[in-house]
Protein backbone atom coordinates (compact mmCIF):
# COMPACT_ATOMS: atom_id res chain seq x y z
CA UNK A 1 0.00 0.00 0.00
CA UNK A 2 1.23 3.55 -0.54
CA UNK A 3 -0.84 6.57 1.03
CA UNK A 4 -0.60 9.08 -1.39
CA UNK A 5 -2.42 12.02 0.97
CA UNK A 6 -4.53 11.95 4.13
CA UNK A 7 -7.91 13.33 5.02
CA UNK A 8 -10.16 14.05 7.85
CA UNK A 9 -13.61 14.14 7.83
CA UNK A 10 -15.28 16.28 10.40
CA UNK A 11 -19.36 15.99 10.82
CA UNK A 12 -20.38 19.47 11.81
CA UNK A 13 -23.90 21.42 11.94
CA UNK A 14 -22.92 24.37 9.84
CA UNK A 15 -20.20 23.35 7.01
CA UNK A 16 -20.12 27.04 5.29
CA UNK A 17 -19.20 28.18 8.69
CA UNK A 18 -16.25 25.83 9.41
CA UNK A 19 -15.30 26.25 5.76
CA UNK A 20 -15.14 30.03 5.76
CA UNK A 21 -12.99 29.84 9.04
CA UNK A 22 -10.40 26.97 7.71
CA UNK A 23 -9.93 28.63 4.51
CA UNK A 24 -9.91 32.76 6.21
CA UNK A 25 -7.65 31.80 8.87
CA UNK A 26 -6.08 28.16 8.30
CA UNK A 27 -5.16 28.80 4.49
CA UNK A 28 -7.14 26.14 3.85
CA UNK A 29 -8.86 26.42 -0.23
CA UNK A 30 -11.85 24.70 -1.80
CA UNK A 31 -11.27 21.71 -3.88
CA UNK A 32 -15.21 20.93 -3.79
CA UNK A 33 -18.28 21.72 -2.42
CA UNK A 34 -21.86 20.84 -2.85
CA UNK A 35 -24.82 21.38 -0.30
CA UNK A 36 -23.79 19.79 2.72
CA UNK A 37 -20.31 18.85 1.73
CA UNK A 38 -16.70 20.86 1.55
CA UNK A 39 -13.62 19.11 0.50
CA UNK A 40 -10.46 21.54 1.70
CA UNK A 41 -6.81 21.42 0.85
CA UNK A 42 -3.31 23.04 1.57
CA UNK A 43 -0.55 23.14 -0.46
CA UNK A 44 1.81 21.63 2.40
CA UNK A 45 1.95 18.90 4.68
CA UNK A 46 -1.62 19.39 6.48
CA UNK A 47 -3.89 16.91 5.89
CA UNK A 48 -6.69 17.60 3.82
CA UNK A 49 -10.30 18.12 5.28
CA UNK A 50 -13.89 17.45 4.43
CA UNK A 51 -16.55 18.93 5.82
CA UNK A 52 -20.22 17.36 6.07
CA UNK A 53 -23.22 17.93 7.36
CA UNK A 54 -24.72 16.07 10.07
CA UNK A 55 -27.00 13.28 8.60
CA UNK A 56 -25.68 13.43 5.30
CA UNK A 57 -26.56 9.76 3.95
CA UNK A 58 -22.83 9.19 3.19
CA UNK A 59 -22.20 8.64 6.77
CA UNK A 60 -22.69 4.88 8.45
CA UNK A 61 -26.26 5.21 10.15
CA UNK A 62 -24.91 5.34 13.40
CA UNK A 63 -22.65 8.14 12.98
CA UNK A 64 -25.10 10.18 10.78
CA UNK A 65 -25.93 12.87 13.61
CA UNK A 66 -22.81 12.71 15.92
CA UNK A 67 -21.02 16.02 15.72
CA UNK A 68 -17.08 16.02 15.36
CA UNK A 69 -16.26 15.82 18.67
CA UNK A 70 -13.33 14.34 21.67
CA UNK A 71 -11.85 14.83 18.44
CA UNK A 72 -8.60 17.36 18.16
CA UNK A 73 -7.47 18.57 14.60
CA UNK A 74 -3.21 19.32 15.55
CA UNK A 75 -1.07 20.99 13.35
CA UNK A 76 2.55 21.00 13.91
CA UNK A 77 4.21 24.23 12.56
CA UNK A 78 7.00 27.17 13.18
CA UNK A 79 6.77 29.96 15.32
CA UNK A 80 4.07 29.33 17.46
CA UNK A 81 4.31 32.99 18.91
CA UNK A 82 3.47 34.61 15.82
CA UNK A 83 0.36 32.33 14.30
CA UNK A 84 -1.15 32.54 17.76
CA UNK A 85 -0.70 36.36 17.68
CA UNK A 86 -1.94 36.50 13.83
CA UNK A 87 -4.95 34.42 14.97
CA UNK A 88 -5.47 36.52 18.14
CA UNK A 89 -5.44 39.57 15.68
CA UNK A 90 -8.02 38.21 13.11
CA UNK A 91 -10.85 37.86 15.68
CA UNK A 92 -10.11 33.81 16.39
CA UNK A 93 -10.98 33.04 19.92
CA UNK A 94 -7.55 31.40 21.52
CA UNK A 95 -9.48 28.64 23.55
CA UNK A 96 -6.32 27.73 25.79
CA UNK A 97 -3.53 30.03 25.29
CA UNK A 98 0.00 29.17 24.33
CA UNK A 99 1.62 27.49 26.98
CA UNK A 100 4.61 24.97 27.30
CA UNK A 101 4.52 21.51 28.63
CA UNK A 102 7.60 19.92 30.37
CA UNK A 103 8.11 17.35 27.43
CA UNK A 104 9.04 20.02 25.36
CA UNK A 105 5.84 20.70 23.13
CA UNK A 106 4.56 24.44 23.51
CA UNK A 107 1.10 24.44 21.67
CA UNK A 108 -2.45 26.55 21.87
CA UNK A 109 -5.84 25.77 20.65
CA UNK A 110 -8.26 27.24 18.90
CA UNK A 111 -12.40 25.93 18.46
CA UNK A 112 -13.95 27.04 14.95
CA UNK A 113 -17.75 28.05 14.54
CA UNK A 114 -19.02 24.44 15.25
CA UNK A 115 -16.66 23.98 18.18
CA UNK A 116 -13.79 21.48 16.55
CA UNK A 117 -10.69 21.97 18.17
CA UNK A 118 -7.62 22.93 16.64
CA UNK A 119 -4.05 22.48 18.09
CA UNK A 120 -0.96 24.37 17.21
CA UNK A 121 2.11 22.92 18.41
CA UNK A 122 5.71 23.27 18.52
CA UNK A 123 8.52 21.18 19.82
CA UNK A 124 11.43 22.75 21.90
CA UNK A 125 13.98 21.19 23.97
CA UNK A 126 12.11 19.48 26.80
CA UNK A 127 12.59 21.82 30.19
CA UNK A 128 14.30 20.97 33.46
CA UNK A 129 17.10 18.32 34.05
CA UNK A 130 14.76 15.53 34.76
CA UNK A 131 14.77 15.05 30.74
CA UNK A 132 18.33 15.29 29.90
Amino acid sequence: MQITASTVSLTVDDVAASQQFFTTHLGYVEQAAAEGFASLTRDDAAVDVVLLARGTEVLPAEQRDLHASGLILAFTTTGIEHEEKRLRAEGVEITMPLREEPWGERLFQVADPNGVIIQFVEWAAPSGSEHA
